[in-house]
């Protein structure tokens, strides 16, 4: 039955075809530009004021103008055909014959019937305008056009496009598909080549399971061809220029791809597996998480440098590390149009759809702060996800459907034909290098084995298993699919010494442990292999200081700053002439721009992070003029400055950051939350990335996070960042963390992430309301001092007291304002502690015996179980401060929620705990 409508999509195709004959009439098929001819030049009555023009159609016979020389049948014809080809390039991925296994339930989509449009058998054989489809000669019959199409978009390729919103980009991918028949994507020897990798990825997961068989290895069995898929696509990234990939991958066909793939040796692997290694730095990690790099050979002699980043069982995590990888790789070659540098994600049909980092990770690709010229997504589709089948994992028809919001291409692709996927690799590449945007192939195989070695899949997907054990495997069927380009005794002469490589390399000697480094960046890293122990010298002087804020506080005489931003900048100059002490703001802004005068990159990101979210920070104006933004830090020079404002993402922005961090040791990097109490969002980054990859990985980083923390009466969600957790986690030196109370202490701590010969991760609770308070400000010469200080004694009670209260952060300023009111706390001394961890035990012993048989009180604004105190108490009864003192808590109790979201309440609990610590009376209330 004939459709007398267009659909959504039709009307898209429409719109467009109506808006190039506006253009240029005469480049429109003829039977499209008699009904445009026929149009009125005006609206028709009644269109409303705001409304687009409605137009009503002329018959094609008008007695005034004579026929437009097409008659009528045939102009109906064509415009038939063209909506058949636009239906096909809707819908025809719904109808492609992807799945090897043909469990998939090929949609029924009516239209791509050419009787659905009004064609008959009649119509068949008669000749019509082939535009706007590619691939065909200008005329061409009914019967050829619809051939066409369902060759081109119903085989082994389903390609989903019609959603780009550009023209040029649309109708590239049209162009690329359509005339597929053209060319010869896997010409003989690619095919030999294809079947080479192909082999030596089936007898290495057959090798593994002889030798160790039942033991998790997260085969790739039933998807071995996205192992030459990849090949290809390297291959044809270096020939487009590229030097460098970095992947992206979870442990199912990992170690595969380590071997195949990158030529990490097997024996190796074979060691690992046997525990053989001889012991490893840090506790390590299981086989199957560990990153590696390689200068992998290719075909043409040429090469490209293979990275695979380390992650962790937790699916998709490692997404945002790699974008952040990519950038500060681009960033420090320079690769401005991000051609050099590629992202490779390899991701599960399951994870893709389940895992929302997926999703934050896709919305960062075209935001210039983390663009890096758009990622190759690989999608390894067993068609299950642990044991849940599609139907039961997705709400969507396929597991790329979050792709979708990007606007750019997803190709589907039978996963046992070598033809499609090859073509399929160099339209990803072409793509990719073309208009520097995301791309999506999605592999479709299954999983020979359950989710690993030990599981009994069929308990679960009988009927799916019993077909899967009768298939012969993915490398038997491309070959028969390709015996034109192989012969089948040529391709089993490959396999055979693929597997006899393979058998030679596994029993040949250990590999020299130097070519199995983890991540290819010793020369990089070479500068931050020293002792962490080493304390740098981070002070600068005075008029050293002076006239880098001096600048960066001076702007562009043809800059108009909104009226406040103009008299901030003009107080700011006035108080660094007058030498008068410095807030944290410009403590912060004067390590930032020290360390961009001496050739360090600067780069700070998060929410709100250019303005700051307490409007203190000010590193992005704008003109109130033109809209135009100004960063007052670049008038520095000496390196590059990124301050970026984030989409609203933790996971996501924090993950990029530590990759950026990762692969760009010379440049001091932030993530700012907007308030600390948002960290936890990133949890899984903080947990399995920043906290343990030293120890796990070998990797280190000096990413800073900045956590606005704080007890202010802004309720439970915007008073914490977590510092209980930081500090549980601190262990084997992995991180440091801190609570700072001056400005000139956030100076030299971001200085010192810079100047040492190590990288580690710096965790800084920072002030809110403490950002303009008096007390937390720093004269110039406390910049000048050597660097950092773990613990700041009290200067008006330097020794003798009758109690000393230990704290740190914002709390300790509310100490100070508190004592100084009273008249009875004169003798109690309030000892800052700086730095939480590592742990400054030799500091608080020295600060403590200043005041020798003087009461030790720990006090803090958090609750009993959150903020150090958890942490300190363990450590601190574990063994006797000097003199055989323990310290006495003073706090808030013991809470589920880390403050109250009563303002009045709060002033309450924050005066007792404040005056419990300055009372002279030693009884707890």
């Amino acid at each position: 039955m004939a459709s007398s409508s267009f659909s959504g999509d039709d009307a898209g195709w429409l719109d467009e075809t109506w808006l190039q004959w506006l253009e240029d009439p005469a480049s429109v098929d003829p039977a499209w530009r008699a009904l445009f001819d026929g149009l009125p030049p005006e609206p028709v009555n009644g269109t409303r004021p705001g409304e687009l023009p409605r137009f009503a159609p002329r018959p094609l016979f008008d007695p005034q103008r004579g026929r437009t020389g097409v008659d009528e049948a045939s102009a109906r014809r064509a415009a038939r055909v063209v909506m058949l080809t636009n239906a096909w390039r809707v819908r025809g991925h719904g109808w492609a014959d992807i799945d090897p296994l043909g469990q998939r339930e090929r949609a029924n989509f009516p239209e791509l019937d050419p009787s659905w449009h009004g064609l008959t058998d009649a119509d068949l054989d008669a000749e019509v305008p082939t535009a706007p489809l590619f691939g065909l000669p200008a005329v061409a019959t009914v019967r050829a056009v619809a051939d066409h199409l369902r060759k081109v978009y119903g085989g082994h390729t389903g390609a989903e496009f019609m959603n780009i919103l550009d023209l040029s980009e649309r109708r590239w991918v049209q162009e690329w598909f359509e005339t597929s028949a053209s060319r010869d994507p896997l010409p003989p020897a690619a095919a030999r080549r294809w079947l080479r990798k192909l082999s030596d990825a089936e007898n290495f997961e057959r090798l593994i399971h002889n030798r160790f068989p039942g033991t998790k290895r997260f085969s790739l069995e039933g998807g071995e061809s996205v192992i030459p898929f990849l090949d290809r696509v390297v291959g044809l990234l270096a020939a487009a220029g590229a030097h460098t990939a970095v992947l992206g991958l979870a442990h199912r066909g990992r170690l595969n791809t380590l071997v195949s793939l990158m030529g990490k040796p097997v024996r190796a692997i074979i060691d690992e597996f046997q525990d053989a290694a001889g012991g490893t730095q840090g506790s390590g990690d299981v086989k199957y998480h560990l990153g590696y790099a390689a200068d992998v050979a290719l075909p043409g002699d040429l090469t490209l440098h293979l990275s695979l980043t380390p992650n962790p069982s937790h699916l998709e995590a490692v997404d945002p590390v790699v974008e952040g990888r990519v950038r500060a790789r681009q960033d420090r070659h320079g690769d401005h149009d991000r051609r050099a540098v590629v992202p490779i994600l390899i991701h599960g049909d399951a994870a893709m759809a389940g895992q929302g980092l997926v999703m934050e990770t896709l919305n960062l690709s075209e935001l210039d702060g983390y663009a890096t010229g758009g990622t190759i997504h690989v999608v390894i589709n067993n068609q299950i996800g642990f044991t849940t089948p599609p139907q039961d994992s997705r709400s969507t028809m396929y597991c790329t459907d979050i792709a979708r919001m990007l606007a750019v291409p997803i190709v589907h692709v039978h996963g046992e034909d070598p033809v499609a996927l090859a073509d399929a690799a160099a339209f990803a590449v072409a793509w990719r290098q073309r208009f520097g945007r995301d791309v999506v192939i999605d592999v479709v195989c299954y999983r020979k084995h359950g989710h690993n070695e030990g599981d009994e899949p069929s308990f679960t997907q009988p009927l799916m298993y019993e077909q899967i054990r009768q298939r012969p495997t993915p490398r038997q069927e491309s070959a028969r699919r390709i015996t034109s380009r192989v012969p089948e005794a040529e391709a089993d002469a490959i396999h055979r010494d693929s597997q006899a490589a393979l058998v030679a390399a596994a029993d040949g000697p250990r590999p020299d442990p130097a070519v199995l480094g983890p991540m290819g960046l010793a020369s990089v890293w070479a500068p931050w292999r020293g002792d962490a122990d080493v304390v740098p010298d981070t002070g600068l002087a005075a008029d050293a200081m002076r006239a880098l804020l001096d600048r960066v506080n001076t702007l562009p005489s043809d800059f108009a700053p909104h009226d406040k931003i103009k008299r901030l900048t003009e107080q700011r100059r006035e108080v660094i002439r007058e030498g008068v002490a410095l807030d944290w703001a410009l403590g912060e802004i004067g390590a930032f721009a020290s360390l961009l005068s001496e050739g360090h990159p600067v780069r700070l990101s998060g929410q709100d992070s250019g303005r700051g979210t307490f409007s203190h920070r000010h590193a992005v104006v704008t003109d109130v003029r033109t809209g135009r933004e100004y960063r007052p830090l670049s008038s520095v020079g000496g390196a590059d400055l990124h301050v970026v404002d984030s989409s609203l993402s933790e996971a996501a922005v924090m993950g990029f950051e530590f990759g950026y961090a990762l692969d760009r040791p010379e440049a001091l990097v932030i993530w700012e939350a907007q308030f600390g109490d948002f960290v936890n969002g990133a949890q899984v980054i903080l947990d399995q990335f920043l906290a343990a990859s030293e120890q796990k990985w070998g990797r280190t980083c000096g990413l800073v996070l900045m956590l606005p923390h704080g007890y202010e009466g802004q309720g439970p969600e915007h008073s914490s960042g977590r510092l209980e957790r930081f500090l549980d986690m601190a262990a084997e030196g992995n991180w440091t963390v801190a609570n700072l109370t001056t400005p000139a202490q956030l100076f030299h701590a971001l200085r010192r992430q810079v100047k040492r010969s190590v990288r580690k991760p710096l965790i800084l609770m920072t002030p809110k309301s403490g950002l303009r308070h008096p007390r937390m400000a720093s004269p110039l010469s406390d910049f000048a001092l050597e660097g950092l200080r773990a613990v700041l004694t009290d200067p008006q009670v330097p020794s003798g007291a009758r109690r000393v209260v230990l704290c740190s952060g914002k709390v300790a300023i509310d100490l100070f304002d508190a004592r100084a009111k009273r008249s009875d706390a004169n003798d109690v001394a309030i000892v800052r502690v700086e730095v939480l961890a590592p742990f400054p035990a030799a500091e608080v012993d020295a600060a403590l015996a200043a005041h020798p048989g003087a009461e030790v009180v720990w006090c803090q604004e958090e609750p009993k179980n959150m903020g150090a105190w958890p942490s300190f108490a363990a450590r601190w009864f574990d063994g006797d401060l000097p003199g055989g003192r323990r310290p006495r808590y003073v706090g808030r109790p013991a809470a589920a929620a880390p403050a109250t979201g009563s303002h009045k309440r709060h002033v309450d609990e924050q005066a007792q705990l404040l005056g419990e610590a300055l009372s002279p009376s030693t009884d707890r209330p």
